[in-house]
């Protein structure tokens, strides 16, 4: 790239922030970017190999680049948010939208109707939303209807048609749904001090409401209306079973946003929290895909900056998991205590919910696609050079040092494939000696599969600490195959996994998928290796009864150990009793036997 356009381009950027574009040959856009220092960042690119094969193609692609020079980090991250929607670049996380969401509409007119719709009409009325569903527009509409009676027509009562007559009451003010603004049964004073009460409660502010609402019911009671006094104290009961179910967390935290990350190697998943008046008044997970590994920072940003505008917020306060930079303007909390910790926790819990229903349908709906996603994971998580489509684990089974035996079981694309099971008799050890019997198994199951011919796996795992992969290892190594196959081992206690020529364990997060999977290969090939093992124990058992039995052959025996469960119980038995399991002949034959014995 030596003085070639694009290396002169690189040389004369600022060093200011702002937003980086890269086009292609073609001229086409390709990735869209911000920067706090443009030279250093977009330099960056140009001067290492990077870690995913997407970025070293992107990289390859780029003919030249042009910049944007803005103020401050946060302008470049508005920018930056709007170029991506605008120009959708192919390397960019893709910031679209297809949904039309719902709002509440206090329309500006003449005792203004409260309605939802999913357009904006600039037209002076009021919306508040979006909401992210047609459900919570709904219970907050009912909640309107049950506290105030409005006017639901589309007439205009304007002061001229009142007075004229022009309209009529209709059924909703017989049933006592509206008071009659239409014939001037209401004054639109009247009708107003109800629509600013309801402003407040679309705000998540409930105490106004609750005021008048007590001191409406005192007023009717101390005037012996105790009828009327009922029903506004009903009223009053709704409104605070209402806010009792939306408030979670101090009221006293009002106007805030939480914003909070969870993700994977392949996409990330952002929930948003809206709070006002201590009460979540809306709540939305975005998920982004990943297209060059950004890291949570970068993708966090992006979807604070998308959000906000999204769904219109106006908070000067956000909270966060981690440090973001939004400049001056907005206040960002990092809890670590308190009611602003439990609502983060709130909204991480909410994410990874959600990744979680979307990974489900993923399986069922994709399958190959959730495999492809475990197996990246699991190569990043396991630091791997392939994916591990096709594993082995190997465990040894020697109960007090008796039958000493081993149990290789093999996972396909993440799943058990018990066909290629296999079990193994340990041969060239005597007593009980876990180092060299995995020694033993590995070499004798590699040196099969090479000779052969059959696929060897990507990774190998070894039911034990560093001993027993250093074990496999010196197999490994005689067979050629280091650097072939990646070995790991896992240590029960504490679920360790030792590399080799590594004295530092790896931990996994608990609930990870890459963990879990491992577990599941070695309780798997404990479970296999323990059932060969009692089967050996129980046969050698049976085997030492055949052999001094003349004329009772290996079938009959395993029948009657079937039958008596032990060779105790076999001997106690009555020549009638063995008789109903092998027949007459043969319980004498038995029962003889052990009449000598």
């Amino acid at each position: 790239m030596q003085n070639s356009p694009l290396e002169l381009q690189i040389q004369t950027l600022p060093d200011g922030p702002g937003v980086y574009q890269y086009y292609d040959a073609a001229g086409k856009i390709l990735y869209v970017g911000k920067a706090k220092n443009l030279k250093k960042r977009v330099s960056s690119y140009f001067n290492k190999v990077h870690d995913t094969a997407k970025t070293n193609v992107l990289v390859k692609k780029i003919v030249s680049i042009k910049h944007i020079v803005v103020p401050t980090e946060s302008d470049a991250l508005l920018l930056e948010n709007n170029l991506i929607k605008t120009l959708q670049p192919r390397y960019n996380v893709l910031l679209r939208d297809d949904k039309s969401y719902p709002w509440i509409c206090i329309k500006k007119e003449p005792f203004s109707r409260i309605f939802s719709t999913r357009r904006m009409i600039k037209d002076g009325s009021e919306y508040f939303g979006p909401y992210t569903s047609f459900k919570t527009v709904n219970t907050i509409l009912e909640l309107i209807k049950e506290l105030y009676p409005l006017r639901t027509c589309h007439h205009d009562l304007n002061a001229s048609n009142i007075e004229n007559h022009k309209y009529k009451v209709c059924l909703e003010y017989h049933i006592g749904n509206c008071k009659g603004a239409c014939e001037g049964l209401e004054t639109l004073e009247n009708y107003q001090i109800q629509v600013d009460a309801i402003r407040e409660i679309l705000k998540g502010n409930f105490k106004e409401s609750q005021k008048e609402f007590k001191i409406l019911m005192h007023q009717l009671a101390s005037e012996m209306q105790f009828e009327a006094a009922q029903k506004i104290k009903e009223k009053l009961e709704v409104l605070e079973n209402y806010q009792s179910r939306s408030t979670i967390i101090s009221p006293k935290i009002n106007n805030i946003d939480v914003f909070s990350i969870v993700s994977d190697e392949s996409a990330a998943y952002i929930n948003f929290l809206q709070i006002a008046h201590g009460a979540i008044i809306r709540s939305h997970t975005l998920e982004l895909k990943k297209k060059l590994a950004e890291s949570d920072l970068e993708l966090l940003e992006l979807a604070i900056v998308e959000l906000r505008e999204r769904f219109n917020l106006l908070s000067r306060e956000i909270i966060v998991p981690f440090q973001v930079d939004f400049g001056d303007k907005i206040k960002v909390t990092v809890p670590q205590t308190g009611d602003k910790k439990h609502i983060l926790d709130l909204s991480i819990r909410n994410a990874k919910f959600y990744r979680i229903e979307q990974l489900k349908q993923l399986q069922i709906v994709d399958p190959d696609r959730h495999t492809k996603r475990i197996m990246a994971q699991m190569q990043s998580d396991l630091r791997l050079t392939f994916e591990p489509r096709h594993i082995e684990c190997f465990d040894n089974s020697n109960i007090q040092g008796t039958n000493p035996v081993a149990a290789c079981v093999v996972f396909k694309d993440g799943k058990p494939s018990k066909k290629d099971y296999r079990h193994f008799n340990i041969k060239t050890v005597e007593g009980p000696n876990d180092f060299a019997s995995m020694e033993e198994v590995v070499y004798r199951r590699y040196k099969r599969l090479l000779e052969e011919d059959q696929p060897l796996p990507q990774l190998i795992i070894i039911d034990g600490g560093k001993g027993q992969l250093s074990s496999a290892l010196k197999s490994i190594d005689a067979l050629g195959l280091r650097g072939k196959i990646a070995i790991i081992g896992i240590a029960k206690r504490l679920e360790e996994l030792f590399y080799p020529g590594d004295s530092v364990p790896l931990y996994l997060d608990k609930k990870s998928e890459t963990l879990k999977i491992i577990q599941q290969l070695r309780n798997e090939a404990h479970r296999f290796g323990i059932t060969f093992h009692r089967d050996k124990r129980s046969k050698a058992a049976i085997q030492t009864s055949v052999e001094t039995i003349p004329g009772i052959g290996e079938k009959t025996m395993i029948a009657l150990i079937k039958h008596f469960k032990s060779v105790k119980r076999l001997k106690i038995a009555t020549e009638s009793e063995i008789s109903e399991v092998v027949g007459v002949s043969k319980a004498k034959k038995i029962n003889d036997f052990y009449r000598k014995e």
